[in-house]
């Protein structure tokens, strides 16, 4: 079992500017190399194996060479399970047990869940969650772990999503700082209960989770937040920030 316990890292981040390529990965993705070699038996030698889902934006062929050529300058070895037009492994279960980590792009989330439910990914990735595989991701790829948020897959309006996979209870906010609607509209449906409690995240942070437990929240960037926004009991929300650790 790579990670020592059943491992999320859920985040709005991942990615820095580079001066040659499209973008390089930062210290979140470290983190999560991190995570997945921490158990003894997981001392192996060679590179960290993540395999990069990019459901979420329809696999689009451009995006994965740029995850494969920031992938390279970083030492990890990064492969893909594409699931357009079909899936390009026979046995996706048996392909992903293979990867220490499975990182989640973003994009549409609602798309993601679909297609996922058609495949029979929502069980799969559970079993290998189970099992110690490190699940990661950014935007799309961090609201899905949990059982909703507010998206753009329906349009250019944000509107609730309420049937994310539910590994994770409640409900995600990402791009907190970088987007002005999404606050007050999680705020709102905090208040009338069509989402749950929310953990949120600002451009450059993440939130780590042992089973369902959430252990810290964490940053590759100054100043980037994290926040937690529930019920009152009286029809409004409570509001607190997270403390976060910066990552090296």
């Amino acid at each position: 079992m790579p990670a020592s316990a059943p491992t999320i890292l859920a985040t709005s981040a991942g990615y820095l500017p580079h001066p040659r390529l499209r973008f390089r990965f930062g210290p979140m993705m470290a983190f999560a190399g991190q995570l997945s070699r921490e158990a003894p038996e997981s001392d192996r030698d060679g590179a960290i194996r993540i395999c990069h889902l990019g459901t979420a934006s329809g696999d689009d062929r451009s995006f994965q060479r740029d995850m494969e050529e920031a992938a390279r300058e970083a030492g990890y070895a990064l492969h893909h399970l594409s699931l357009f037009s079909m899936p390009n492994v026979e046995d996706v279960e048996a392909y992903l047990r293979s990867f220490d980590i499975i990182w989640v792009n973003g994009g549409s989330v609602v798309n993601l869940l679909a297609v996922w439910r058609a495949h029979g990914l929502p069980e799969i990735l559970h079993r290998l969650w189970q099992e110690g595989v490190v699940l990661a991701g950014v935007s799309a790829g961090s609201i899905c772990w949990f059982e909703g948020g507010v998206t753009d897959s329906f349009g250019p309006q944000l509107a609730p999503v309420t049937n994310g996979l539910g590994f994770l209870p409640g409900a995600n906010g990402v791009h907190m700082d970088s987007e002005a609607r999404r606050r007050p509209l999680i705020r709102e449906l905090v208040a009338d209960g069509t989402l749950g409690a929310t953990v949120c995240t600002d451009d450059g942070a993440g939130l780590l989770y042992r089973g369902t437990e959430l252990i810290e929240a964490v940053s590759e960037r100054d100043g980037a937040g994290a926040s937690w926004i529930e019920p009152d009991g009286s029809g409004g929300v409570l509001e607190r920030d997270l403390t976060v650790r910066r990552l090296g």
